[in-house]
């Protein structure tokens, strides 16, 4: 099956239709999503998207929300731009503090986080783009607790990532929150899918 790299209205199935098929589809999600996270330190934990990821969180919308078909072109636009195009990686990012008292401290530590994140594999380095959509850093230096980032590879860095057995490297650079994981073998086979 080809790489689906986009998603349309086509793909968007009627709420009756969803509706019929949105147990099995969740199943379905919840097996995908397992090897698509990564916690990283504490309280930040990466989950990387993919036409089924994005697939399931616009019709999931469209059935809380019930906007109908007006709704579908704004979820398409909030949605669709975090499908990886073939030679990148896409991430939502999550500052995840249960601590509601504490958080606005932690997040106001965290400035410009979104900018200091690296995978690291084979010799390669390659450093989160985040999202221009809108600044997540305010001039206050408080960072939002949700960051959308892209990881651009060269065809020399995918094929690299691609190898079994490679040892990667999710970093947080920050100077107030340096921490790195290890990419479980079965998370880097399922993120090596999202190359072209």
């Amino acid at each position: 099956m080809a790489l689906k790299t986009d998603i349309t209205r086509a793909d968007i199935l009627s709420m009756d239709d969803f509706v019929k098929v949105r147990k099995d589809k969740r199943a379905e999600v919840v097996a995908v999503k397992k090897n698509r996270r990564i916690g990283v330190g504490p309280f930040c934990t990466f989950y990387f998207e993919n036409y089924t990821t994005m697939w399931w969180q616009i019709h999931e919308m469209l059935y809380i929300e019930k906007g109908g078909e007006e709704q579908i072109a704004d979820e398409l636009a909030a949605y669709a731009p975090l499908i990886p195009k073939g030679r990148e990686l896409v991430a939502t990012f999550m500052i995840e503090v249960d601590d509601a008292k504490r958080r606005p401290a932690v997040l106001t530590q965290l400035g410009g986080i979104d900018g200091k994140i690296v995978l690291e594999f084979a010799g390669h380095r390659v450093a989160a783009v985040p999202e221009d959509d809108a600044e997540r850093t305010r001039e206050d230096g408080k960072t939002s607790a949700v960051h959308f980032l892209r990881f651009p590879f060269t065809a020399e860095q995918v094929a690299a990532f691609r190898a079994p057995g490679n040892r990667v490297l999710l970093s947080i650079e920050h100077p107030n929150y340096g921490h790195i994981a290890v990419v479980p073998e079965a998370v880097r086979d399922s993120l090596a899918q999202d190359f072209a």
